[in-house]
C-alpha cells in the first residue's frame, strides 16, 4: 500500500469519526498498528474528549481490537498508552441513560470535499445536533438531513450559484446550507429561516461554533409556511431587501405542509422576479415526493431536476450519507397557472 492510499484511509476514518457516523471505514491493520497512525488518531479523535461517551467507547473498542488483530510481532508493534488511557478514561465516565444520551446535544462535524480549490484543506462545517430522529418539541429540524448534504454538495460544485448572492433558506434546521453558503460560497448575505422556536434558538450556538458571530452575512429568521410574509404594518418584507436565491432541504417529506410551502414560494417569487429556488428532496416515499410536484404544478411552477447523484459511499470523503436512497434536487420555475 502506498503512502497516498494510506493517509485516504486515515483522512476518511477520522471525517466520519467527527461525523458520528455509526458505520465507520477502519484503516487496513498495516496502516493502523504503526504508532505513527495511533498517535495522530489520538490527537485528532481522542484528546479533546468532544464525542459523546458512548460513541467514543464504542470505536475506542473496536479500534483496539482492530489493532490488536494487525499486530504481528508485538516486539515491533502495539497499542500506544495514549488510545489505551483514553479507553480507561472512557470507562470511568458516568454513563447516560438512553434518554438522557438522547435528549443531550452533540458536535458534529461535516467535512467539505466537493468545494473549489481553498487554502483550507480541511474546510468543515461545525454543529450541534439533537442526534434522536425528532425531539420532545415534536421538530425534526435539531439535526442535519441527507438532502441538505447533498444540496451542499452541489452548491460546491456550482459555487456561482451563490456567491455574492442573497439566499434565503426554508426550514434551516440546524443552518448547515446556510452557513456553507455563508463561511465557503461567498454569498452576500444569508437569511436562516425556520417555523419552529426551538430551531431559530438554536441556530446562533451553530452560527457562533463556526466563527460566523461576528458576521452581519448570516441571521436566523422565522418564516411561517402559508403565512403572509409581508404584515398589515409592513411596507416591505426584510427591510425591502432582495433575495436571489432560494433553498430547501428535506422540507417536503410530510404531505400535509406540501400546499402551505408552495403557497410560501408563491410569494417569494411574486416579491422577487427571477429569483433562483432550489429544493432537495429524500425520496423515503414516492407519493409524499409526488404530491409534492403535482402541487408545484398545479400552483404554477415548472420542475427541472437537476443531474446530480448521490456518490458510492465507498467514494465519499465527507460529508457522509445513505448512498442507497434517492435524493432529487429540483429547480422551480414559475410560469403561473395555466402557463408554460
Amino acid at each position: 500500500m502506498n503512502a497516498a492510499e494510506e493517509d485516504w484511509q486515515i483522512i476518511r476514518f477520522c471525517r466520519q469519526y467527527l461525523q458520528l457516523e455509526h458505520v465507520l471505514d477502519y484503516p487496513a491493520g498495516e496502516v493502523l498498528r504503526e504508532e505513527a497512525t495511533q498517535a495522530l488518531l489520538y490527537k485528532k479523535l481522542f484528546a479533546d474528549k468532544a464525542t459523546p461517551p458512548r460513541y467514543r467507547l464504542k470505536v475506542l473498542r473496536h479500534l483496539v481490537t482492530h489493532i490488536e488483530t494487525s499486530v504481528e510481532d508485538w516486539d515491533l508493534h502495539g497499542i500506544s498508552d495514549d488510545l489505551m488511557s483514553a479507553l480507561s478514561d472512557v470507562l470511568a465516565e458516568p454513563v447516560l441513560s438512553d434518554l438522557e444520551a438522547a435528549q443531550k446535544k452533540c458536535r458534529v462535524v461535516y467535512h467539505q470535499s466537493l468545494l473549489p480549490q481553498t487554502s483550507d484543506a480541511d474546510a468543515s462545517i461545525t454543529l450541534l445536533e439533537s442526534r434522536s430522529v425528532i425531539s420532545a418539541s415534536g421538530t425534526t429540524g435539531l439535526r442535519t438531513w441527507e438532502a441538505s448534504l447533498h444540496l451542499g454538495q452541489y452548491l460546491c460544485t456550482s459555487p456561482s450559484l451563490i456567491t455574492n448572492k442573497r439566499v434565503l433558506e426554508l426550514g434551516a434546521g440546524t443552518g448547515y446550507l446556510a452557513i456553507l453558503c455563508a463561511k465557503y460560497l461567498d454569498a452576500a448575505h444569508v437569511i436562516a429561516s425556520d417555523g419552529s422556536d426551538d430551531v431559530i434558538n438554536n441556530i446562533p450556538d451553530n452560527v457562533f461554533l463556526n466563527k460566523l458571530q461576528d458576521s452581519d452575512k448570516i441571521k436566523p429568521m422565522e418564516v411561517r409556511w402559508g403565512h403572509a410574509l409581508v404584515g398589515t404594518e409592513e411596507q416591505a418584507w426584510n427591510g425591502g431587501q432582495k433575495v436571489d436565491v432560494v433553498l430547501g432541504a428535506d422540507i417536503t417529506y410530510d404531505a400535509s405542509v406540501i400546499p402551505s410551502l408552495v403557497v410560501t414560494l408563491e410569494e417569494l417569487v411574486a416579491l422577487f422576479p427571477g429569483v433562483v429556488v432550489l429544493i432537495a428532496a429524500t425520496e423515503r416515499n414516492h407519493e409524499t415526493f409526488q404530491s409534492f410536484l403535482d402541487v408545484c404544478e398545479t400552483q404554477g411552477f415548472v420542475v427541472t431536476h437537476e443531474e446530480f447523484p448521490v456518490p458510492p459511499r465507498s467514494e465519499q470523503m465527507g460529508p457522509f450519507y445513505n448512498d442507497q436512497t434517492p435524493i432529487h434536487i429540483c429547480q422551480l420555475r414559475y410560469v403561473g397557472k395555466g402557463g408554460s
